[in-house]
């Protein structure tokens, strides 16, 4: 029997040239490339990322509810839907790369799908392509480092909580928020509470032609922000190499 493979590629988060070379060459090598929609139909980021380096008739748009969180029978639908897809995707072409953005194991679409298409497609291999990160794209875009020495990095998604992301800032080390749009303001209160506005930064559409990349102290006016933006708070630092 053949095996059939499944492989997750991680795309980045917006600018085609940071795809890894092992991504483009996975993405090239599969029989069918499958990027993530929303049901509303518009392109997203990773099918615009892939049509970068792949022919558009070898792209397959899979709809899942990526904008639905209140009703989770009808996301386990489209995701249920997406897996029956793309395991018949498998049957005709034995090869799928599936295009997330970011990285595949990390708060990825993917994670989801691979547990379906596994349950269809017996002897299923499942493989998973790097790629870089919002957090590590906002930092070479803004200059804050993530990491120095015994310094902790912890990654919080504030879809979690805004006191999830308070508690976090408390402690030692670099914070980083994803998905904090809808809840800037909760996010710049979390920030003033603990004192970690002054070197926080926050981005946007990284890589892109409205991208936006600024100081968290602009997070306590205006409005939500994109969903997916991304907040980096720096470790609190006293001088070079005083975490080693």
């Amino acid at each position: 029997m053949d095996v059939k493979r499944l492989t997750g590629v991680g795309v980045g988060p917006g600018d085609p040239e940071l795809v890894t070379v092992k991504g483009v060459a996975a993405l090239r090598a599969a029989g069918a490339v499958v990027v993530p929609v929303m049901d509303t139909g518009e392109t997203g980021r990773a099918e615009a990322t892939v049509l970068h380096y792949v022919e558009p008739a070898r792209v397959v748009r899979v709809v899942f509810a990526l904008n639905e969180r209140a009703d989770r029978a009808r996301r386990e639908a489209a995701w249920d839907a997406a897996g029956a897809r793309v395991a018949d995707l498998l049957r005709d072409h034995g090869t799928v790369a599936f295009a997330t953005i970011g990285d595949p194991n990390v708060y990825s679409t993917f994670t989801y799908l691979a547990q379906t298409v596994a349950d269809l497609v017996p002897g299923l291999a499942v493989a998973t392509v790097p790629g870089i990160t919002a957090m590590q794209d906002l930092a070479a875009r803004s200059g804050a480092v993530l990491a120095e020495g015994t310094e902790p990095l912890t990654l919080v998604p504030v879809t979690a909580g805004a006191a999830v992301l308070k508690a976090a800032l408390e402690g030692p080390g670099t914070v980083v928020a994803y998905k904090f749009g809808r809840l800037a303001a909760e996010v710049a209160a979390a920030l003033a509470a603990t004192g970690r506005t002054a070197d926080a930064v926050w981005g946007s559409a990284l890589g892109l032609p409205d991208e936006s990349v600024r100081p968290a102290a602009e997070l306590t006016g205006g409005g939500p922000l994109p969903y997916l933006s991304t907040l980096i708070a720096p470790a609190r630092r006293d001088g070079r190499g005083g975490k080693l």
